[in-house]
């Protein structure tokens, strides 16, 4: 089995106490989506690289420290720039949620560009790459980065995968998701995401009429449909995946679809009440997907095992999990 290949800004998330700035209980987690996809498959022991860029400084060697010791191939970070990326959220909101705050203009990977990274050193022994929509949404520069890398490892014969997160407040150097997204999602074969994103990013449309009813299996329709669509649309595309995350109060209401082959598999649908942590459950999801492919498992257990880790990453705090991939199993088995 080669490595699988994260690239992606490492950030600093910053979460205030509900008591800040009384008490003065703001915290750290290091992050960002295609972080959390290294450390959950270094954690589930899949051989793992992450390319990022970091300034050259005693923090940043406390951080690489800490990769290696989580298990990640650190070979590929560049040091360059002057300052890590970094935003801040409340303790238990999500990502998406309106009061996010970013961080990240000059950062260290914001300031990398086409020929800034030798993909031929980066990509040797990957045979899986992961990239996530947050990064072309930085700048223009990171977008032609993005696809740079992609022609290199299509050339390679390497894996791509691609999740559509979506934030809004990123979007701000004159382009649109759809202006950008469709072109670098012709590369990937796995892409994972949800039904609204692939609106905004794809420009598939959704259909009212399916997810104003709420049902599950209305949501699973439609999911089949965007999941064909895209395949239509993509066809270096073979594996879709949509979840599906609802706030109910104080409560948490979660499952996953996979399609592939013509065939739709859906997770058994998951209730978190009182979640600690919603930050990373997405991430930890697409880790779960690679890492059933990458075993080969069927297809129903692949959806199961990433719906579960990413339904534990609920109750865990910070930006990427620490469940054992045996525990997880262990949950799935004892339902």
């Amino acid at each position: 089995m080669g490595k699988v290949l994260c690239f992606g800004e490492i950030l600093l998330r910053y979460s205030m106490g509900g008591n800040f700035p009384q008490q003065q209980d703001m915290v750290a987690y290091i992050g960002g989506a295609e972080s959390n996809v290294a450390l959950a498959l270094a954690k589930w022991k899949i051989p793992v690289a992450y390319c990022t860029a970091i300034p050259d400084h005693f923090l940043s060697n406390t951080i690489i420290t800490y990769y290696q010791q989580m298990g990640v191939d650190t070979n590929t970070i560049i040091k360059s720039g002057e300052r890590i990326g970094a935003y801040y959220l409340n303790q238990g909101a999500d990502v998406k949620n309106a009061g996010v705050i970013y961080d990240r203009k000059h950062s260290s990977f914001s300031e990398l560009k086409t020929l800034s990274i030798n993909w031929e050193e980066v990509f040797e022994g990957v045979s899986w790459f992961h990239f996530t929509a947050i990064s072309p949404a930085l700048n223009a520069n990171i977008a032609a980065l993005c696809e740079e890398a992609l022609v290199i490892a299509t050339k390679k014969g390497i894996i791509i995968s691609l999740d559509l997160n979506y934030r809004e407040k990123l979007w701000k150097y004159g382009l649109e998701p759809i202006d950008v997204m469709p072109k670098l999602a012709t590369y990937a074969h796995v892409i994972m995401g949800n039904i609204w994103a692939a609106e905004k990013m794809l420009g598939i449309a959704i259909n009212p009429k399916l997810i104003g009813s709420g049902s599950d299996s209305d949501l699973v329709e439609h999911a089949k449909n965007t999941s064909e669509e895209i395949l239509a649309k993509y066809p270096n595309c073979n594996t879709v995946a949509n979840t599906f995350r609802f706030n109910e109060q104080e409560s948490v209401k979660y499952f996953a679809v996979l399609y592939q082959q013509g065939n739709m598999y859906k997770s058994k649908t998951l209730f978190a009440a009182k979640p600690i942590d919603k930050v990373g459950t997405g991430d930890c999801f697409m880790a779960g997907l690679i890492y059933g492919i990458l075993h080969k498992q069927e297809r129903q257990r692949t959806v199961e095992f990433a719906a579960r880790a990413a339904y534990q990453k609920l109750f865990i705090k910070g930006d990427a999990t620490t469940s054992e991939a045996e525990e997880i199993e262990k949950l799935i088995h004892h339902e």
